[in-house]
């Protein structure tokens, strides 16, 4: 028998990175385990559950009879992470971290650190497939479509899918709890852990303000009368609903607002009334500099585009400018968001995606130029 492959597991403390290892195991890889410490500020208010996660990984790992290392990664997440995150919010985009962890962070650093300790392979709890076409890897949508992540992995390279397992791909949720409590793994009723890895169970307001204070300003309804005041528009993302703190307003019908603009220039938060307010809808949007995992898509092709993690894709066409790539949708989409990404796909397979710059509304851009607010058009 040839010499035993060896996977590095990342190993977070969660129940899909244990049967992760488990699984590999029993499939005759020599496994590993690393727990990544990925962040160190303690604010005051800040709660971080990284040690108890690192007791529930060494339990585990014993269990599994593997080893466990702990590598720190914390500088490399800072400066490639979370100083973007912070930027992003400054500049009134709504960022999502966790995909530049994937690129930066786990298909970045820790790739790194475990091809140079002689890894074959690492391997993740990712619910995503990976699928060998001729000389590329494809990333592809995992099976429970309930838990697929290839949405927070459109950022990857091919050719470092190449160096990368994800045994979870074909299974659910239910069936690896199933495999965790048949081998008694102690996390196997562990609480998934949701939201922004570094935030984690803290309150997200709180937890930025520690990093970006506040700057209050008002909240105005579409025709610019005053409802409420804001403490920063860095606390609100498009489309929202709960939270915005106005309540009911007098005089007014009492149909929900929503977040529809913020205004950097003014300060000012914009909520209209009514899911289906055409304020709230888009066309399409504009992209900056798009990621293609392996081969880089026609321009004016159809696909499929995801604009959120879970939302439903639309068929759309991605069309190359000189300014860079539109997207138009086949059917108007609420809540396109600048600093999310709009990710690419065909099918099951995921051919990448790129954060949106901003969104493509006739009804958005003519109310916007007539109130006096910025918007950019990238014609």
């Amino acid at each position: 028998m040839g010499k035993q492959k060896k996977v590095v597991v990342g190993i977070s403390g969660g129940v899909d990175s244990s049967v992760t290892a488990l699984l590999l195991k029993s499939s005759g890889y020599d496994v590993q385990g690393i727990f990544m410490k990925n962040w160190t500020n303690n604010a005051a208010n800040i709660k971080c559950t990284s040690e108890e996660d690192f007791i529930d990984a060494e339990k585990v790992c014993d269990q599994i009879g593997i080893p466990l290392h702990q590598a720190n990664f914390s500088a490399d997440y800072w400066d490639k992470v979370f100083s973007k995150f912070l930027s992003d919010h400054n500049a009134g985009l709504t960022p999502n971290p966790d995909i530049l962890c994937n690129k930066e962070i786990k298909f970045g650093a820790f790739l790194d650190y475990c091809l140079e300790t002689g890894a074959d392979y690492i391997a993740t709890g990712h619910y995503a497939r990976l699928e060998c076409i001729g000389n590329n890897t494809q990333l592809k949508r995992g099976l429970d479509k309930s838990k697929d992540q290839s949405y927070f992995l459109h950022q990857v390279n091919g050719v470092d899918l190449d160096r990368a397992l994800f045994p979870l791909g074909e299974l659910s949720k239910d069936q690896v709890r199933s495999i965790a409590r048949d081998n008694n793994l102690i996390n196997a009723d562990k609480k998934d852990s949701v939201g922004i890895c570094f935030i984690g169970k803290n309150n997200y307001n709180d937890f930025i303000s520690n990093f970006l204070g506040k700057n209050p300003g008002e909240i105005v309804d579409e025709n610019g009368a005053k409802l409420g005041n804001h403490e920063g528009l860095m606390y609100f993302t498009l489309g929202q609903r709960q939270g915005i703190g106005i309540g009911g307003v007098k005089g007014r019908d009492q149909a929900s607002w929503y977040v529809a603009h913020k205004d950097q220039k003014s300060n000012q938060l914009v909520v209209v009334q009514g899911a289906d307010n055409d304020l709230l809808f888009s066309n399409g949007c504009y992209l900056d500099e798009v990621h293609w995992i392996n081969k880089k898509l026609a321009s004016d092709t159809n696909c499929e585009v995801q604009i959120r993690y879970q939302s439903d894709p639309v068929s759309a066409k991605i069309i190359q400018t000189e300014h860079g790539y539109k997207v138009n949708f086949s059917e108007p989409i609420a809540a396109v968001t600048p600093g999310q990404s709009a990710v690419i796909y065909q099918g099951e397979v995921c051919l990448g995606g790129a954060v949106i710059k901003e969104r493509i509304s006739e009804n958005y851009f003519n109310w916007a130029d007539n109130r006096g607010y910025n918007t950019e058009v990238y014609e």
